[in-house]
C-alpha cells in the first residue's frame, strides 16, 4: 500500500539485505572480465563489505592497471588470466560448475557472452529450468519489498517459459525472506480477452499453480498493476483474490515491460534495487552500465542469501510439483 505523506518504510529498505548477510561467510564469486572502473570497482566493494571473494577472469595486465588508476589494491586477489571476453566466460563458469566457485558477477562483457558460457553443457551448471532475472526492488512510497521478473532476459516468454519465470521469482522472493510470495501475472487488464495473450497467460498459470503444477506461492492472474498493488484498486474493481492489492511478486507479460516498470521505479521513484540471473546452479550477479554502486552491492547482498538458502533448501530451485 502506498506511504502516506512521503515517508519512507526503512524497514524495508534493502540495506537490511546487508545486514541480513552478517554471519554468512564470504561468497567465492568469479567475477567475469572485470575491464572497467565501474566492474572493478563494484567487486571490490562488495569484498569490502564482507560480502564475496572475488576472482578475477581477464586480461591480467589490463586489469592490474585498472585498478591502479583508481586506487584499488589488487594485491591480495586471485586473478585468473584470460585472453578476451568469451574465454573469461567460459573459465569462470567451468569453476563455478566444479564446485570451485559459489556465484558468478558480470563484469564489463556482453551479457550474452556470460549466459552463453553459463548454458553451455560442458560447463555443469544447467538445471533445466529456464534462466531468468529477478529484480528485487524497495520504493520509498511504497510499503512492501517487490519482486519484478523478467525485466532483462527473456524477449517475449511463452507460456511455459512464464511458468519457469514465475517459479524462479518464487524461489528467489522465499530466499530473501518472503515465505509465502503473492504472485501477479500482470497484464493491461483483470480480464480474460482471447485478444490480448497476456491475460490467457494469467488464467492458465493461475490454473497451473491451483494444481500444484506451480508450488511455493500464490498465484493469480490475469491483474492490471493497479489491481495487484494497491488494495483500493483491487476493492474498487470487485477483484476477489488473495493477490489483488497485496502482490510480492510482479510477473512482466515481456521485456518491454518489465524494464519500464523497472527503470521507471529506479529512475524517477528512487527505488533501491538488486538483481540477479537465477535458474542456474549458482547465482549469477547481473549489472548493467547504468547501475549505482548501491545496486551492485545489494545485488551481490542478494546472491549471498540466494546461495545460502539453496545450500539450506536446495528445493528452492527444483521444488516437488505435480508434475
Amino acid at each position: 500500500m502506498p506511504v502516506a505523506d512521503g515517508a519512507v518504510a526503512p524497514q524495508h529498505s534493502l540495506d537490511g539485505l546487508l545486514q541480513q548477510c552478517h554471519g554468512q561467510a564470504q561468497m567465492l564469486t568469479g567475477v567475469v572480465y572485470p575491464c572497467s572502473v565501474a566492474a572493478l570497482t563494484g567487486a571490490i566493494e562488495a569484498a569490502r563489505a564482507g560480502l564475496i571473494v572475488p576472482v578475477l577472469f581477464g586480461p591480467e595486465a589490463e586489469i592490474r592497471k585498472l585498478g591502479a588508476g583508481a586506487d584499488l589494491d589488487l594485491s591480495r586477489i586471485r586473478i585468473v588470466p584470460a585472453a578476451g571476453a568469451e574465454e573469461a566466460a567460459r573459465l569462470a563458469a567451468a569453476m563455478a560448475g566444479s564446485g570451485e566457485l559459489h556465484a558468478l558477477m558480470k563484469g564489463s562483457l556482453d551479457t550474452e557472452v556470460l549466459l552463453h558460457a553459463v548454458m553451455q553443457k560442458e560447463a555443469n551448471l544447467r538445471t533445466g529450468r529456464l534462466l531468468s532475472h529477478c529484480a528485487l526492488l524497495s520504493v520509498p512510497s511504497y510499503r512492501r519489498r517487490i519482486v519484478l521478473s523478467d525485466a532483462a532476459l527473456n524477449i517475449a516468454p511463452d507460456t511455459d517459459q512464464k511458468r519457469d519465470i514465475c517459479q524462479n521469482a518464487i524461489g528467489f522472493a522465499r530466499a530473501l525472506g518472503i515465505a509465502l510470495p503473492k504472485v501477479a501475472i500482470l497484464a493491461a487488464v483483470e480480464t480474460v480477452n482471447t485478444r490480448m495473450p497476456a491475460t490467457l497467460d494469467g488464467a492458465i498459470l493461475a490454473k497451473m499453480a491451483e494444481r500444484r503444477e506451480i508450488v511455493g506461492g500464490v498465484v493469480d492472474g490475469p491483474l492490471d498493476l493497479d489491481a495487484a498493488v494497491d488494495p483500493e484498486a483491487a476493492r474498487t474493481k470487485h477483484i476477489t483474490s488473495a493477490v489483488g492489492g497485496a502482490a510480492d511478486v510482479l510477473i512482466a507479460p515481456n521485456i518491454e515491460a518489465g524494464n519500464m516498470i523497472y527503470k521507471d521505479l529506479v529512475f524517477m521513484a528512487q527505488a533501491q534495487a538488486a538483481g540477479l540471473v537465477v535458474g542456474a546452479k549458482v547465482p549469477v550477479i547481473l549489472t548493467s552500465r547504468a547501475d549505482t554502486a548501491a545496486i551492485r552491492l545489494f545485488s551481490a547482498a542478494a546472491a549471498v542469501l540466494y546461495a545460502a538458502a539453496l545450500a539450506r533448501d536446495p528445493t528452492i530451485l527444483h521444488p516437488e510439483t505435480a508434475e
